[in-house]
């Protein structure tokens, strides 16, 4: 039985709204859609579930911006000549209100010459057929054109209806697996630290654009591939690879600023996040603020030390760096540095790699799948109690106007991340260095590397004196931790915490 090819590539030149098509037939927002040409340069995928196949978005054949290195134009136009090579089907975009142009009539010739099906998508058709010169698009010799708008949803069913006309309908066999079920991982970070590099070397292809230019990938482009773990099981994963993420302040374009979204979602929809830092460089301050975001939306991190094939290169031939005594001093005081400006990402795994020569990339993708399995496990509710206990015996909280903090019961209310309720005194007693050191000695005792913990404060009920206490916090109030201190202001403070202001 013959196996049916369920790829569907848009194409078409510039700015004739292939973006906006593909987030229509995706129903969701993935492609940036800027009046801007050029937008695009990767190939973007989207799983389309309901149909069976995976839909592939393009830059725009014949683009030649002024703006754009001509090896960036040329390179985006290899990824257009992958997506045909690889599609079962071809949907070819042109300007309804526009009428046809020269370019449109050329890459005509080009899909003729393919041999792929195509189907040609008038699109813009917002005002009826006296907007649209039919007989124009009936010259490019690719059959009846669909007429669709992707900005307001005209034509849409008709032209879901054409591509399972040609793919057919999905079956137990071909039809897809849903993303969701996949670990998602994605790659954040400054421009140009490599986070293209590293997804090409996972992908063991050259999907995505890679080039010295600053802010080569716009999208969010997300890839699926299959990683076989230490226990030689394989496990599906779903890869995310971001723009770079410039400080808010610097954006000079709308597209920078959509850009920056982007990446900022993709943290929100993914299970593992790798860090890219820039082994030549150290950590900056915009990847302190990248890796805040991170930690904002509770998720963990594994930090991706990339280009380590340029230290071992300075070492092994120009005698290293000074004041660094070989390449195992160097690794070692990066580390050091990195955690103490990365000092909210406590126990995060740090591996350093080369996307150039894949050292250690298989080590990445080993500690995101522990990662992931560590997110569900349950902490005891007793041994909980106790290292809480003992960790604010160790080191008593500070006391704030005369009070110290005071946690009387915990337990478990959930995983990803693991949120524990903190049954207290008063709330506002937590100062923010406290609250880091009983969640990195959570991560620390029970094994939680790179895992976020998030407390729920719940503290005790102001009530009128005389007025019993009632619940779990009045029963452990009753028998409270003995904690070695006394109520002088700040006694017993003696952890080393840096501050968010630092």
């Amino acid at each position: 039985m013959k196996t049916v090819n369920r790829t569907v590539a848009i194409v078409g030149r510039p700015n004739v709204g292939k973006s906006r098509l593909f987030n229509r037939l995706a129903r969701k927002r993935i492609s940036i859609v800027h009046d801007q040409p050029g937008v695009t340069r990767d190939v973007i995928s989207a799983e389309i579930v309901d149909g069976g196949y995976t839909l592939l978005d393009t830059g725009g054949i014949g683009y030649r911006g002024k703006d754009t290195p001509a090896a960036l134009t040329a390179a985006s136009e290899e990824q257009v000549n992958f997506a045909i090579s690889t599609a079962g089907l071809i949907l070819f975009v042109i300007d309804g209100l526009e009428g046809l142009t020269a370019l449109d009539e050329k890459i005509a010739v080009m899909l003729r010459r393919s041999k792929k099906p195509v189907r040609l998508v008038i699109n813009k058709a917002d005002f009826g057929e006296e907007k649209i010169e039919l007989a124009e698009a009936y010259r490019l010799g690719l059959g009846e054109p669909l007429q669709v708008s992707a900005e307001h949803g005209r034509g849409e069913r008709d032209l879901r209806d054409a591509i399972i006309a040609v793919l057919g309908l999905p079956d137990d066999s071909t039809s897809i697996r849903d993303p969701a079920s996949a670990l998602g991982v994605c790659f954040i970070g400054r421009p140009n630290v490599g986070k293209s590099s590293l997804s090409n070397r996972l992908l063991q292809s050259d999907r995505l654009i890679v080039s010295e230019t600053p802010g080569t990938t716009r999208d969010a482009v997300e890839l699926a591939f299959e990683f076989k773990g230490r226990n030689g099981k394989l496990y599906p994963f779903r890869l995310i690879d971001t723009a770079g993420i410039k400080a808010a302040t610097k954006l000079a374009s709308p597209v920078e600023y959509f850009s920056r979204l982007r990446s900022l979602d993709a943290i929100k929809n993914t299970d593992v996040v790798f860090l890219v830092l820039d082994s030549m460089d150290g950590v900056t301050q915009q990847d302190k603020a990248i890796a805040g975001e991170a930690v904002k939306e509770h998720k963990p991190i594994v930090v991706v030390v990339n280009k380590w094939d340029l230290v071992e290169e300075a070492f092994r031939r120009q005698g290293g760096f000074q004041p660094y005594q070989s390449e195992r001093d160097y690794r070692e005081k990066y580390e050091t540095a990195l955690f103490e400006r990365l000092y909210f990402t406590p126990g995060s795994p740090v591996i350093f790699v080369s996307a150039l020569t894949g050292h250690e990339v298989d080590r990445m993708l080993n500690a995101a799948v522990k990662l992931n399995r560590q997110q569900d496990l349950k902490l005891p509710t007793a041994k909980l109690n106790q290292v809480l206990g003992y960790l604010t015996e160790r080191t008593p909280p500070p006391a704030v106007g005369g009070r110290r903090f005071r946690i009387y019961y915990a337990t478990q209310t959930g995983t990803r991340p693991f949120r524990i309720k903190l049954f207290c005194n008063r709330e506002e007693k937590l100062t923010e260095q406290y609250r880091r050191y009983l969640e990195a000695g959570l991560v620390k005792e029970f094994d939680l590397a790179g895992c976020p913990v998030y407390f729920d404060l719940v503290g005790k009920e102001k009530h009128e004196p005389g007025t019993p206490y009632t619940g779990k916090a009045a029963r452990a109030e009753a028998h409270p931790p003995k904690w070695k201190q006394t109520e002088a202001e700040g006694e017993g403070d003696d952890f080393p915490h840096a501050t968010l202001e630092d």
